[in-house]
């Protein structure tokens, strides 16, 4: 690293604040240094809870306007896309201070690292990274984590924003993002994907970029129920790669008899030629299983033995708004969950719908590109997973400003849902979908709060459970 005077803009976002984490750890290590940022949510006033617990955590926050960066001996840290329009970057061009993106940044301490481990895929990629992490530490391994959510096995008064673990310099975890095409920075000596679907790029550059990032490694931990891994296993040596899957004897770890329980899953796992093994997870669904299974697969490949990995499993408390419970009243529960894509909806409805009660589904859509891109793809999911008396609402997508194009929005799939014969309501704010649930509620039913890229999304939640708990004189 150049310096020790680190500028992250955009420092609460997902991605930016576990890295700004680690990095104000690594530079205590080293005897001091600065860490500072700025953030529009803050300028805002969203979320001023996080921008508090910053501050009181040692770093120092700015305004998004430039005036944070001052010094040719900073290195400003960027989201992939490095715009000019940004106050801190033409700031940082001004003051002829460092730029980095983030992808750089992160790429470079983990390939710093003697041992890493990648997760990738379209799905599932915080659960099993937080899976991993949990094993780890409870191993005594020490990892160092930086994951794209709060890991709730290690969030405490003291650290609510667990989306990072600091460990030791010897093995680094991390999820590695294909959207953005930085996967390609990654080295990893384990390489894990869980599954490559249709998300923000073609099939072709996915399967370029998966297939560079798993053959850099040195083992590859691939999911032999998707037609993509599965290809990617069968083209990588044998020696080198773990396979898991559901039901399939061939696959390195294989995990067979899943019971659904209420809160979580049961099933046997069999290990290539071993006993079967029960493992009990207190997570739900069987995209969990299978985001067990990859977990497992990553860990045995840094010689974690199969008993303790299992064992340490069993107590995974989960991923934030991943599925999450927020509570019940009146009747209703409501969970506030991250699915944003076809594929994680699926998952959702799917785990959802293995118990009865009607689902009342919030969707906001995390911009109007991905309902350009996968409109007739939302549409089959929602019409093909609701049942008769389930109903989705949907408010107008995130817009934070900017240019984009804006020809498809949320009555485009509002209106094929219903066209599909399930019922479904456009609004347009996120307030009228709230007041809308909140009439349409009765006991028995489930609310879930679902979409991405808005921390405000976990307060409208909460804010429903207690509108649901008020008497209806209110």
């Amino acid at each position: 690293m150049a310096n020790d005077d680190y500028f992250f803009c955009g420092i609460g976002g997902s991605g930016m604040l576990p890295l700004a984490l680690i990095v104000q750890a690594q530079i205590r290590e080293r005897g001091g240094g600065r860490i500072e940022g700025s953030d529009r949510s803050r300028d805002q006033g969203r979320t001023p809870e996080k921008f508090a617990w910053l501050e009181a955590h040692g770093v120092t926050l700015h305004p998004q306007d430039g005036s944070g960066v001052t010094r040719s001996g900073q290195t400003v840290v960027a989201t992939g896309a490095i715009e000019d329009t940004v106050p801190d970057i033409g700031a940082a061009r001004r003051a002829g201070a460092r730029i980095v993106t983030r992808p750089e940044l992160l790429s470079q301490l983990f390939n710093a690292a003697p041992v890493s481990i990648g997760v990738a895929g379209t799905s599932g990629k915080s659960t099993i990274t937080g899976m991993i992490a949990w094993i780890l530490h409870q191993a005594g391994r020490q990892p160092t984590v930086m994951n794209g959510a709060v890991m709730r096995n290690f969030a405490d008064a003291d650290h609510p924003f667990a989306s990072a673990l600091i460990g030791g310099p010897e093995l680094f975890v991390s999820e590695v993002d294909e959207s953005d095409g930085s996967i390609a920075r990654y080295d990893p000596a384990v390489a894990v994907v869980s599954n490559i679907s249709l998300d923000h790029k073609s099939m072709e550059e996915l399967r370029d970029l998966f297939g560079g990032f798993t053959g850099r490694a040195a083992k590859a931990v691939l999911n032999l129920d998707n037609v993509e891994t599965q290809a990617l296993a069968q083209s990588l040596p044998g020696e080198k790669v773990i396979t898991f899957a559901l039901g399939e004897e061939s696959a390195t770890l294989n995990a067979h008899d899943l019971e659904p329980l209420p809160t979580g899953m049961r099933f046997n796992l069999t290990e290539l030629g071993g006993e079967p093994l029960p493992v009990v997870l207190n997570v739900p669904g069987a995209h969990n299983v299978a985001n067990a299974l990859a977990a497992l697969g990553a860990v045995r490949a840094v010689g974690v033995p199969l008993e303790e990995a299992v064992a340490s499993l069993e107590t995974f408390a989960g991923i934030r708004r991943r599925m999450e419970v927020v509570g019940t009243a009146g009747g209703v529960t409501v969970i506030d969950d991250f699915a944003h894509n076809p594929d994680k909806i699926a998952a959702t409805l799917k785990t959802l719908h293995a118990f009865d009660g009607r689902l009342l589904i919030l969707f906001q859509p995390h911009g109007f590109g991905p309902l350009r891109l996968m409109k007739d793809e939302f549409i089959d999911g929602f019409a093909g997973l609701m049942r008769e008396d389930d109903v989705l609402l949907m408010p107008e997508p995130v817009y934070y400003g900017g240019t984009t194009d804006r020809s498809v929005g949320s009555e485009d799939i509002a209106s094929g849902v219903r066209a599909a014969g399930r019922a479904a309501e456009a609004l347009p704010t996120r307030e009228a979908c709230g007041d809308r649930l909140v009439d349409l509620a009765r006991p028995g039913d489930r609310i879930i709060v679902m979409g991405a890229r808005d921390d405000t999304l976990s307060t409208f939640a909460a804010e429903l459970l207690t509108r649901l708990g008020r008497p209806l004189t209110d």
